[in-house]
């Protein structure tokens, strides 16, 4: 099925929207953007073939994706590592950071050492609103994410990719494509630069809503919350 990209400036407006007439609350909307991008992780990587995940944190709203995502990864009978080096002082993000400690799942500072002791990836750090220059800490662990061996789950961008122009030409993120990336809402235009496997996740627009911003709505099936698109069936 081929899918409508969604822009930077036209995601940013439906997500207030959402929170606005569509009455979500971002507590709920990150949770149910963390559930779908646990639930493409069992997909592409059950647990059996290895139940280590480092799950990469950025400060806004992709890092509480993967912060949610953690949980119910723990929940499915994996052991995640969380990388989470710009905390802030939001009580949402700290109410789901005591989540994860009352479930024992650790924290680290050392990503380098952390890749190379886990058997799969979650990279939260950006997402569709990243522009600019990529600021410490995250230039070295978006180059060890681009020069890893262990397979990789992007979250709504490859961190350091333009959601509109894709990978960046030099800097840090110069050659990283992951392996696999899931599209939140909808995909965005990146993706015509993406060679993975690709899922799109989000399973809360109404059909009003996604006639509103000309959107395909993703078969789901049954109580799945993520769809895999084949590579190059999304459109303008």
């Amino acid at each position: 099925m081929a899918m409508k990209y969604l822009t930077s400036k036209t995601a940013a407006a439906l997500d207030q929207e959402l929170m606005s007439t569509g009455a979500f609350s971002i507590d709920q909307l990150m949770e149910l953007a963390g559930l779908s991008v646990s639930q493409a992780v069992f997909k592409l990587h059950p647990p059996q073939k290895g139940n280590r995940v480092l799950v990469a944190c950025g400060p806004g709203n992709n890092g509480g994706d993967g912060l949610v995502a953690a949980r119910h990864l723990w929940h499915y009978g994996y052991k995640p590592t969380m990388y989470f080096p710009k905390q802030t002082k939001n009580e949402l993000y700290a109410r789901l950071r005591q989540q994860l400690n009352d479930l024992k799942i650790p924290f680290t500072e050392d990503f380098q050492s952390s890749i190379t002791q886990t058997d799969y990836v979650v990279d939260a750090i950006f997402g569709f609103s990243f522009s600019g220059e990529v600021r410490e800490p995250f230039p070295a662990v978006i180059q060890a994410l681009r020069d890893s061996k262990v397979p990789v789950l992007a979250v709504d961008a490859p961190s350091s990719w333009n959601i509109e122009d894709g990978p960046p030409s030099d800097g840090p993120g110069k050659g990283y494509n992951p392996d696999a990336l899931i599209s939140l809402t909808a995909p965005k235009p990146l993706v015509k630069w993406f060679k993975g496997r690709h899922f799109v996740g989000g399973r809360f627009l109404s059909e009003d809503m996604a006639k509103k911003y000309d959107l395909d709505m993703p078969p789901y099936q049954g109580i799945d919350q993520v769809v895999e698109m084949p590579v190059g069936e999304e459109r303008l």
